[in-house]
């Protein structure tokens, strides 16, 4: 794993708002304040990949804030101020590749913030500071659907790999999940449109004394970036949410994070991933899946694969899979500026990131430094019936931790345990014999008692626990941690449906500092750090005391 900042004249020093691999290729794309979009080759090189320019795609009157290229390849789709929104079309010949102006989509009032493609190439969604977000039919370059439930900037869309949602992300501090359903129309076709179906703003906090009191799970308006990028895993199977704010009490300080919300209930977050002092702004997802290492049987997903993700704050990067218990690595200092955005090249081996300073980071890792890569296709996809991530039962309120949460955190980063978090009237118990929520389940003489003996039927492995069958009532008042779901066997499904729970606690590394999974750390280049886009004032640079910041499941 080698890189760090490219010093070269990106976008004639200006910011660099977005950027994109080409989904088989590899050419890097980046879209900036100068209003052009430019095309790089990107080649390894001893200490940095080395970055040479391809071509200019020259056509917005204003700063491009998101560009992404269709899955094909053959489409590159740019929004920009004003409510400039382009999408540009690949013509090859036998000697050159040149990109020309396909169609101009003009309905977006104001500055189009992010987009996002839909899976088959036919569909795109943007979001803008109108408010809206707009769901276009590529083809025909024309309004499909407008969603305006927002009441703020639309900073973040996303479009399922599945083609069931759309979700968006708003300075209104909500984040809404739209289904698809079809509706006939009077000639006999078919339309598909979007419905709102959830909307995720704040979580009943159990430890309040009132009990009514309700926390906003996201940053309000004056979040210092213009963007809050939210992504859905390839596979399906979790939504990531970048700009998430979290309380363990009124009196404690806020938490930044990214909430992972699982497919099976998106109306509340399965579980949290607390970042740095900044705010999280970015989120991407690595565009191959990989074999599972065996290192952690007890993680927070339960997954046939490794999913690895980047997750970028104002001025720091961090890199998780599925199944560590710690980030990959961390980067942090590399910007003077904040950081606008992400990308993965197809391949798996380049990591880029953006700059309002004006330049780029890459990173590059060696072959399969990451893991063994895997195909998803071979795979079963993960939907709707597929069981990998923590679920809580229905009716339960989205739970915060203990009020002495924090200061356990610390204590127990300090002597490297793993915390227990259990239901609103228990304890946090920091002794190492115990996992995060719900892990190593363990229930009570009596339910043993009641249970049948194919209820009490244990799943052969090293994450085994005596499991709830599932017409049990979960009660949040007793000692029993909540059930989760594993994945079972055809024929214990047929017997007896099972479900079960095993979520380890991540820790996040030392700040400031990059950790590999082989101990190796690098140093984070670029000490220093400019104005945020929406500030005039310059921070100093504030290296945080290293600390480990343990990433917290949200108990129901």
């Amino acid at each position: 794993m080698k890189g760090g900042t490219v010093q070269i004249n990106w976008h004639d020093t200006k910011p660099v708002l977005t950027l994109d691999f080409h989904p088989h290729s590899g050419i890097l794309a980046t879209g900036g304040a100068d209003y052009d979009i430019k095309l790089w080759l990107i080649n390894s090189g001893e200490k940095l990949p080395s970055v040479s320019y391809h071509n200019s795609l020259s056509y917005h009157s204003s700063a491009i804030n998101v560009l992404r290229f269709s899955p094909s390849g053959e489409q590159i789709a740019s929004g920009a101020d004003g409510g400039e929104l382009i999408i540009w079309k690949l013509h090859a010949t036998e000697n050159s590749q040149t990109w020309k102006v396909l169609k101009t989509l003009s309905f977006h009032r104001k500055d189009v913030l992010d987009l996002e493609w839909s899976t088959d190439g036919s569909f795109l969604i943007s979001g803008s500071v109108d408010n809206s977000c707009i769901i276009w039919d590529a083809n025909k370059g024309s309004v499909h659907q407008i969603l305006d439930s927002h009441f703020h900037y639309v900073q973040g869309v996303a479009w399922d790999p599945l083609a069931k949602y759309v979700a968006s992300l708003s300075s209104d501090r909500t984040c809404r999940i739209y289904l698809k359903k079809a509706q006939t129309k009077t000639k006999g076709a078919d339309k598909t449109n979007y419905v709102c179906q959830h909307v995720i703003s704040k979580a009943e906090n159990p430890s309040d004394e009132s009990k009514s009191a309700k926390n906003h799970l996201f940053h309000d308006e004056t979040l210092p970036s213009f963007f809050r990028r939210l992504a859905w895993s390839p596979d399906g199977s979790f939504l990531l949410v970048p700009a998430g704010s979290y309380k363990v009490s009124p009196a404690t300080e806020t938490i930044n994070t990214a909430y992972v919300f699982s497919r099976k209930d998106l109306s509340r977050p399965a579980l949290h991933l607390p970042c740095a002092s900044k705010p999280i702004v970015a989120v991407r997802f690595c565009p191959l899946a990989f074999r599972l290492r065996g290192t952690n049987p007890s993680g927070f997903f339960k997954l046939p694969h490794r999913i690895v993700f980047a997750v970028a704050t104002l001025d720091s990067l961090n890199i998780y899979d599925t199944e560590s218990v710690t980030p990959i690595a961390v980067w942090a200092g590399l910007h003077y500026a904040a950081i606008t955005d992400i990308t993965w090249s197809p391949d798996a081996h380049y990591l880029a990131l953006s700059s309002q300073d004006g330049y780029c980071t890459l990173v590059e890792f060696e072959n399969d430094e990451l893991g063994s890569p895997i195909y998803l296709s071979e795979k079963k996809v993960i939907g709707e019936g597929d069981e990998s991530l923590v679920k809580k039962p229905e009716g339960m309120l989205i739970e915060a931790t203990t009020e002495n949460s924090l200061a356990a955190t610390k204590a127990i980063n300090e002597e490297n345990k793993i915390s227990v978090k259990k239901p609103d009237d228990m304890v946090i118990d920091t002794t190492p014999s115990k996992s995060l929520v719900a892990a190593n389940n363990e229930i009570s003489e009596a339910e043993r008692n009641k249970q049948t003996e194919a209820e009490k039927k244990v799943i052969g492995d090293d994450r085994s626990r005596v499991e709830k069958p599932e017409d049990m009532v979960i009660d949040a008042t007793t000692n029993d941690s909540l059930a989760a779901d594993i994945e079972i066997s055809e024929a214990e499904r047929k017997e007896k449906k099972v479900m079960g729970d095993d979520s380890s606690t991540v820790q996040k590394p030392e700040d400031m500092v990059i950790e590999a999974s082989a101990n190796d750390s690098l140093v984070a280049a670029n000490d220093g750090k400019k104005e945020s886009p929406s500030t005039v004032t310059t921070p100093t640079v504030n290296k945080p005391t290293k600390r480990r910041i343990t990433p917290m499941a949200i108990d129901p």
